[in-house]
This record gives C-alpha cells, sequence and structure tokens, in this order.
C-alpha cells in the first residue's frame, strides 16, 4: 500500500516527501478530530472505582463512619514534614 501511494505521487522525490508529510498530517488531524473524540466515550479510561475494604462502589452509606482515617478532609501522614518553612538567608 505505500509503495503504490509513494509512485502515486507527483513531482519527483521533493514532491513524494511533501506529499507524505501532508498525508501524515491529514491522517493525524482525523484520528485527532474525528475518530479519537467519537471513541473516546467508548474506552474504559475514566472508568475507575477506588473503594474501601467493606465498601459498596458508589455508596459512601455503607462504610463505616466511625472507622478512624475516613473523613474526606483528613490526610493520613503528615504534610509539613517535608516542607520546611521558608527561612529569611539564602543558600548561595
Amino acid at each position: 500500500m505505500y509503495a503504490w501511494i509513494w509512485r502515486r505521487l507527483p513531482f519527483g522525490l521533493p514532491g513524494k516527501i511533501i506529499g507524505s508529510l501532508l498525508l501524515a498530517a491529514g491522517f493525524t488531524a482525523l484520528l485527532w478530530f474525528f475518530v479519537f473524540p467519537w471513541a473516546e466515550p467508548l474506552l474504559p479510561f475514566d472508568d475507575v472505582q477506588v473503594t474501601q475494604e467493606g465498601g459498596v462502589p458508589g455508596d459512601p452509606g455503607s462504610v463505616d463512619p466511625g472507622a478512624p482515617g475516613l473523613d474526606d478532609h483528613d490526610i493520613p501522614y503528615d504534610t509539613s514534614e517535608n516542607n520546611p518553612a521558608p527561612s529569611a538567608t539564602s543558600n548561595r
């Protein structure tokens, strides 16, 4: 197929190179703007379910509310340990 396309492109070697690049760019644009947006809802890239043990996906009431660490605003690690406060002196 590629040999058939190469033979059909006009204007010698420079025309064949430019024509090949234009065909590749056109094919890429076709995929990028039409095929991929059409196929995106059919692909499972965003179908992620993270659950806790004993919980049912999508049912926040199925997990024991008294269990430690289940508050949406609690982070189970110290966020200031690796982020020291800035000092007035510079390290040059």
